[in-house]
């Protein structure tokens, strides 16, 4: 038996026995949680048969940062390769949500099939891919083994592998996910050392090239920010007051932010400081708000306010706001003086900072960011941002930053000023999604791609 065969149908018990021994946790997920409760054909492989007789390019976003982190790369391709479709898949609930809110007009949205080899094949097989795009690190072993058997490219864009969890991982295993990760056709990481982990994890060093983040061509550099005045008429934010957002928030930061914001409102000047929390994942709203209200603030939830539930009272405006929506994150940084991005004073690796920054917002993260390492030094860097080494320093850099309120909005400029001057990552992803698929750029701005001549030759 063919060695690469024999690995499949070893990972296909595998992944077969780790199904049965995690369906319990599904199925309380499912029951409890409301999560996924759709798509489960589609992650067997059953996805809607392709008819059209145009060349497809599939692009898999993990969850929903990922799935804006590709907005600008989905359009770029649309204009210069017109005769392609372009389908996009994910893997969470809130990731196929966004998808299908921002591109299920124009695009095919769908779950990325588990890795067993029939649903890997039924999904090839109905989709016929002449390309596949994967965001950051979503690289599965019988998907890249059938992938290189049926000919088919598999990109790596917005390359990362974070040092704490990923690496770690894999540097323990990489004889065994070498020859997994050398069947990558082509690597664009992020930055050189991402660069030198995807090369040590066995993806050869001439398929490897630094881009930059597709993260900072996404990031809106707006002074404005669609709905946020309707959201601080909403909750009765005064145009003059001092707002902290805190977004992203993981298990375990609010308690640590409730206890800086209590601190702060005791500093002169700060006594009328609103807070705004805005917990990462949907799941844990209603476990902030007990936490909130546990200790001894009013809880002010927009869902109820935003659905027009709840009638506002005076006492309101000494509440801790808690965005309990999807999709407001973007409109709570635009109102706030200071942000603090979540994730990072726990060791959960950090959530995206580039949006608040582009934002000209002050910035403030904790000491975890591993997934976001090469941002958080070129904004550093660039004075741009803040990072505190645990919640005492938070409440400490926090307040003087809203005591400081022309320091911050300083602070909040050069670090839009490095968003800008790290843009280009879409152009060079398309230029690399052209190289793989044959095509030769457009010769003027707006102009589509054409297929070199040994392309049109293979046809």
């Amino acid at each position: 038996m063919d060695v690469a065969v024999l690995i499949r149908f070893l990972l296909n018990i595998a992944y077969a026995f780790l199904l049965v021994l995690v369906s319990p946790w599904v199925v309380y997920r499912m029951v409890f949680q409301r999560r996924y409760r759709v798509g489960w054909g589609e992650r067997f492989g059953y996805v809607r048969a392709r008819h059209d007789r145009r060349p497809c390019i599939w692009i898999h976003a993990v969850s929903m940062g990922e799935i804006n982190a590709i907005g600008t790369l989905v359009g770029e391709l649309e204009q210069v390769l017109g005769g392609f479709e372009i389908v996009i898949s994910t893997t969470t609930d809130t990731g196929y949500a966004q998808a299908v809110k921002r591109y299920g007009a124009s695009h095919r949205v769908f779950f990325f099939p588990f890795d067993f080899s029939c649903a890997v094949g039924r999904a090839f097989d109905r989709l016929r891919p002449a390309l596949v795009i994967l965001m950051e690190l979503e690289v599965w072993h019988n998907f890249t083994s059938l992938a290189a058997k049926r000919g088919i490219g598999v990109l790596v864009a917005n390359g990362r592998i974070s040092s704490a969890k990923g690496f770690a991982r894999y540097r323990r295993i990489a004889w065994l996910v070498r020859p997994m990760f050398g069947r990558l056709s082509r690597v664009l990481a992020q930055d050189e050392t991402y660069a030198e982990r995807f090369a040590y994890l066995g993806v050869p060093r001439e398929r490897i090239e630094v881009v930059g983040s597709l993260k900072y061509d996404t990031a809106d550099c707006s002074d404005r920010v669609a709905g946020a005045e309707v959201l601080a008429e909403q909750l009765g934010l005064e145009r003059e007051g001092l707002l902290w957002v805190a977004g992203s928030t993981g298990p375990g930061e609010e308690a640590l932010i409730l206890e800086a914001f209590g601190k702060l409102r005791r500093q002169a000047g700060l006594e009328g400081l609103r807070l705004a929390i805005i917990p990462r994942k949907p799941e844990r709203f209603e476990e902030a708000a007990r936490l909130i209200e546990g200790q001894g603030y009013g809880c002010l939830r927009y869902s109820w306010v935003k659905a027009g539930e709840y009638e506002q009272r005076e006492a309101d405006r000494e509440a801790v706001i808690l965005g309990d929506t999807m999709g407001d994150l973007r409109k709570f940084y635009s109102l706030g003086q200071v942000v603090f991005v979540g994730r990072s004073l726990v060791p959960m690796g950090g959530s995206d900072m580039i949006e608040a920054a582009a934002l000209a917002k002050a910035v403030v993260v904790g000491p975890y960011t591993d997934n976001f390492v090469a941002s958080v030094r070129v904004l550093v860097e660039g004075e741009g941002i803040e990072v505190v080494a645990d919640a005492e320093q938070l409440d400490e850099v926090t307040g003087r930053l809203l005591l400081e309120g022309e320091a911050a909005r300083a602070m909040g400029r050069r670090g839009r000023a490095v968003v800008r001057s790290e843009q280009g990552a879409t152009r060079r992803t398309v230029g690399a999604v052209l190289g793989l698929l044959g095509y030769q750029g457009a010769l003027s701005e707006g102009g589509v791609a054409t297929p070199t001549c040994e392309a049109e030759k293979a046809k």
